[in-house]
């Protein structure tokens, strides 16, 4: 029986040498057959004449704006035609069976509805052994709004050798059957930035399926340099998202008592340092994110400061 068609999707935003690196990590794999869609998300680079010349097998979309992490994605399911989907940074590799070995464990694993690689940083030179950044996450807190990462920051040493569920999979790298794509739609593109995943992932699990990490397939993340430089723009939607994703999945009590604590801990515990080290734009940036959650959706802040991807 033949291989099921993988489509590949990946959105550049004025990262053309970093998305060319994982197209040519793509190329390598030992997979076929797979389509790979480039989204480029309203980039000042104009890299398309250059990407279809060095790669002719690549669908090349390009938006004239920017629709930010999901809405980049769910712009390239427009033209993905594959049995299953993967959704892949662009400052991303893959190594060797990475995508053989995810769509195995899709099929050999009924009721498994996403599933991620074992993440680790990109190596730096010199380094022997690769550090961990994902292998798998542990649920959101339904108070405190927070979780952690499983395994982040160990050395690579065999410790994560076997699948795990796992509460969420990592938006760098996650592979979905299409059938569940149709079962609980695409990612809400809400959030532009942080937390469209894990919203997802909660959808995908009310609609009764297994989320999983499988380590045997691995992928090298070089981490967004652009959003390290974000400042105010992070704390953002940070805070935003945090918010919104807890309006989205909870409800009631559970929902009143996060709002609680989000006076009387989150705001005291971000705003008193931020004004004693007077950092003044990201103190705006973090009312403004509060604002939008409670009824100044329409606060202009974001049309003024949203600028990347």
């Amino acid at each position: 029986m033949p291989n099921p068609l993988v489509s590949i999707i990946t959105v550049n935003y004025n990262q053309t040498a970093m998305t060319c690196a994982l197209l040519e990590s793509i190329r390598r794999q030992d997979y076929a057959p797979v389509e790979v869609i480039v989204v480029d998300n309203a980039s000042r680079e104009d890299s398309q004449k250059m990407m279809r010349t060095r790669y002719p097998e690549i669908k090349y979309v390009r938006s004239e704006r920017n629709l930010g992490f999901a809405g980049g994605n769910n712009l390239g399911l427009l033209e993905a035609t594959g049995r299953y989907l993967f959704f892949i940074n662009n400052d991303a590799e893959l190594t060797t069976g990475c995508l053989a070995k995810l769509v195995a464990w899709l099929q050999e694993t009924p009721g498994s509805g996403i599933v991620s690689p074992l993440i680790c940083y990109y190596p730096l030179e010199g380094q022997l052994q690769p550090i961990i950044q994902y292998a798998g996450m542990t649920p959101v807190h339904p108070i405190t709004a927070r979780n952690r990462i499983i395994g982040q920051g160990e050395i690579a040493n065999g410790r994560f050798e076997h699948p795990q569920a796992t509460a969420y999979a990592h938006g760098a790298a996650m592979l979905v059957p299409r059938e569940v794509l149709e079962k609980v739609g695409p990612m809400t593109d809400g959030f532009f930035l942080y937390y469209e995943e894990l919203d997802w992932c909660e959808r995908i699990r009310r609609a009764g399926y297994s989320i999983w990490v499988e380590p045997q397939a691995r992928v090298y993340h070089k981490e967004s340099m652009t959003v390290k430089s974000l400042g105010s723009l992070k704390t953002y939607y940070l805070h935003r998202n945090r918010i919104y994703f807890m309006w989205r999945n909870h409800s009631g009590i559970r929902l009143g008592l996060f709002y609680v604590y989000l006076w009387t801990v989150i705001v005291p515990k971000t705003v008193i340092p931020m004004v004693l080290h007077r950092k003044w734009t990201n103190l705006q940036a973090f009312w403004q994110a509060i604002l939008w959650n409670f009824g100044a959706k329409d606060n202009g802040w974001e049309r003024q400061n949203r600028f990347i991807a």
